[in-house]
């Protein structure tokens, strides 16, 4: 029989219950974490022994939502999960970040963690216990893990920080922002938020750190009874290689370092590895593991370009820790699309085209919360040409997702109202050109390109990418608009996207094991500094919304009317509404709450539809004077119809002042005549009179007055 361990404590007000021993017992680590109804299961296996040539940590990692969590069937033709919805691959990137760099250093087994959704509660979201089981699942494996990790969600509600609010309550919250980290230090921050100052975020980063403690304790106690022995790691001795190529190496990595250039700068750096090569790695075998001196060689690379950073404060292009890059923007570069336009800072260049679209491109959402409507899209591409490279094109990948999600977020608060802008917007960056932060570019991109499209943005937003350099002796630099070479040696990625007013995205990810309270004001404070910069340049290429729609955008008009009439309008299985639309020209979207969107590039065929609505759904007002058309002569009157698609008779006796023989001889079919409405009898039906209405000015007859026949 097997021994079931349970550790269960209260957290933000809710009780979170690990237990490890009942389910998925044959994989290394396996915790079901159940937090109020929300409950996910975390597996972890790494393969016994590590795969021969690999140069990097093949870790994957896969989160899924079963729809059965919440008790729904995929919607679909097809009745079954299928490949990962955007909320999944971005939860599938949050677990990632804070673990990876956990992993003791030279750990090159395959290894593969999967979180699944088991239950939702529809109050608490699944990603926040996805992160907290993964977490437990590792600490428990054997697998080399420097953890464990905790994680919280922060909201800002009425000036207070709350620890994992509930779904529900978001919408009221300033601020989504989720933290992760070990129990010193902060790993990962990921956020949206409206404008609220680097003190504020600073101090939610923190709140989340503190509120997530009592996690890591848990997992901790979870361990202490039945953690696996430590797994044996045998790491080969690379100290003599290392000082064989750093010997070798060195001046020449140095004098590659000192080219501004990208790509002369890779070359010189391409040179130099070969020549470590050719020499410690003879073609007859007889010299060094290739291997471990290509992994020699990153890290004397390394060392030689951070060494630099922190010694002289001087960077690889030359710039000191502040300066951003060289800034041009440029908007309305395409000609025939709502909105374009062409961000470039340094060697990293967007193209970003936005597009107005009406109700019927909202895209659909099939969450296990429910389907929703989403009218603002981000979509970010990276073409391998943008690095240089000849690569495989296809889906867009879990960068692309997380890139483009990013953006999304920092542009969305930003957004006005849908009342007052009633469009559904799509962007679309093309990364051109990359060197560092195109993520940031496309923020930038994106702001610029939805202004020169007319869209009202509340204010302009930028975003730039800060980097670190931490050494074991406590040093620290701070850089600004990171490049790609920055990055990729560097300690830290640090996103700030905002206005001039305040923050509205922030993104961490850590590659050491955490970083201060300290680091993080600085990193703040100079990012702060530099949107300001980014923010005066994004406005020498436009400073605000165009007044006017482009030529070729669509306009829309709304009016609302009441919902007991939207039968009226849609017509029988929708054939009013389809007549409307075939007649006018018009694209027309009718809410259930009877909000009616009349969308097209021309104005006259909006202003059409719009009088054919309204004549649906207005009543005429007795005392009213209507011009009509004949559409029926009988020997007792004329019908008129005189308002929409309504008709009306006039009696004989009200064709003209005298009584005539015939209806003929006053009016024939095809006639256009003035009517008053004269009330309605008693079956409802309606009376008009011509005989009140001088029939060549509309205007009434006072008595005593004759009309003109």
């Amino acid at each position: 029989m097997f021994k079931i361990h349970r550790e269960e404590i209260e957290w933000a007000g809710r009780p979170l219950v690990l237990e490890t021993g009942k389910i998925a017992r044959q994989a290394n680590g396996s915790v079901v974490a159940q937090y109020g109804d929300t409950t996910v299961l975390a597996t972890v296996v790494a393969a016994p022994e590590p795969k021969p040539g690999l140069d990097f940590f093949p870790l994957t990692v896969h989160y899924q939502e079963k729809t059965y969590a919440a008790g729904k069937i995929p919607g679909g033709f097809f009745k079954r999960e299928g490949r990962p919805s955007e909320k999944e691959t971005l939860t599938s990137r949050l677990i990632d970040r804070p673990i990876r760099p956990l992993f003791v250093d030279g750990f090159k087994s395959e290894t593969q963690v999967i979180a699944t959704v088991l239950s939702h509660d529809l109050e608490n979201d699944p990603d926040i216990v996805a992160m907290v089981a993964v977490s437990a699942a590792l600490t428990i494996s054997g697998i080399p893990f420097q953890g464990p990790i905790g994680a919280a969600r922060v909201g800002y509600i009425e000036g207070e920080y709350v620890i994992n609010p509930e779904v529900d309550s978001l919408p009221e919250s300033k601020l989504d922002l989720i933290v992760a980290g070990t129990e010193d230090a902060v790993m990962m921050v990921e956020s949206e938020a409206h404008e609220l100052s680097e003190d504020v975020m600073l101090g939610a980063v923190m709140a989340g750190h503190k509120g997530f403690q009592p996690v890591i304790d848990a997992i901790i106690r979870l361990a202490e009874r039945c953690a696996k022995e430590p797994r044996e790691l045998k790491l080969p001795d690379t100290e003599a290689v290392e000082k064989k190529v750093a010997e070798l190496a060195t001046e020449e990595l140095k004098a590659a370092y000192g080219i501004a250039q990208k790509t002369e700068r890779q070359e010189a750096v391409a040179a130099a590895k070969k020549k470590v090569i050719e020499a410690l790695c003879p073609e007859d075998g007889s010299g060094e593991d290739p291997q471990l001196v290509s992994g020699a060689f990153k890290k004397v690379e390394k060392k030689v370009v951070r060494g630099s950073i922190i010694e002289t404060g001087r960077r690889i292009d030359g710039r000191d820790l502040s300066t951003v890059r060289a800034i041009e923007s440029q908007v309305g570069f395409l000609p025939r699309t709502h909105g374009s336009a062409l961000f470039t800072r340094g060697e990293t260049q967007a193209l970003v085209v936005a597009t107005l679209g009406t109700g019927e491109d909202e895209q659909y959402v099939d969450a296990l919360t429910g389907t929703y409507k989403e009218r603002f899209l981000l979509h970010y591409n990276f073409p391998p040409y943008s690095v240089g490279e000849a690569g495989r094109m296809g889906t867009p990948g879990r960068r692309e997702i997380g890139h483009g999600k990013l953006a999304w977020r920092a542009i969305r608060p930003m957004l006005p109202a849908a009342t007052e802008f009633p469009y559904t917007l799509r962007v679309v960056s093309e990364v051109t050109e990359s060197n560092g932060s195109s993520s940031m570019a496309t923020v930038c991109g994106t702001s610029l390109a939805l202004m020169d499209a007319g869209v009202p943005l509340k204010e302009s937003v930028a975003g730039i990418a800060m980097g670190l350099i931490l050494e074991e002796d406590g040093k620290f630099a701070v850089l600004s608009d990171i490049l790609g070479d920055e990055d990729h040696l560097g300690d830290m990625d640090f996103k700030v996207a905002g206005t001039k007013n305040g923050i509205t995205s922030l993104q961490m990810d850590i590659k050491v094991a955490g970083i201060t309270e300290e680091i993080m004001k600085l990193a703040l404070s100079q990012a702060q500094g530099g949107r300001m910069h980014i923010l005066g340049e994004m406005a020498k290429g436009i400073s605000g919304a165009r007044a006017e729609l482009g030529e070729f955008a669509p306009r829309i008009e709304v009016i609302t009317i009441p919902v007991d009439k939207i039968r009226d309008v849609i017509g029988s299985g929708g054939k009013v509404i389809r007549e409307i639309v075939e007649k006018t020209g018009a694209k027309i979207n009718v809410e259930d709450d009877g909000t009616i969107k009349v969308a097209s590039a021309d104005g006259k065929a909006i202003k059409a539809a719009l009088d054919w609505i309204k004549s649906i759904v207005a009543e005429p007002e007795i005392g009213e004077i209507y011009r009509g058309k004949v559409v029926k002569t009988v020997d007792f009157g004329a019908f008129v119809n005189f308002f929409g698609a309504r008709d009306g008779l006039v009696h004989i006796s009200q064709l003209s002042t005298g009584r005539p023989q015939k209806t003929t001889d006053v009016v024939k079919e095809g006639d256009e005549v003035y009517v008053k409405l004269m009330g309605f009898d008693e079956r409802g039906k309606v009376r008009l009179s011509m005989k009140v209405v001088n029939q060549e000015t509309g205007e009434e007859v006072k008595p005593g007055e004759e009309a003109a026949e």
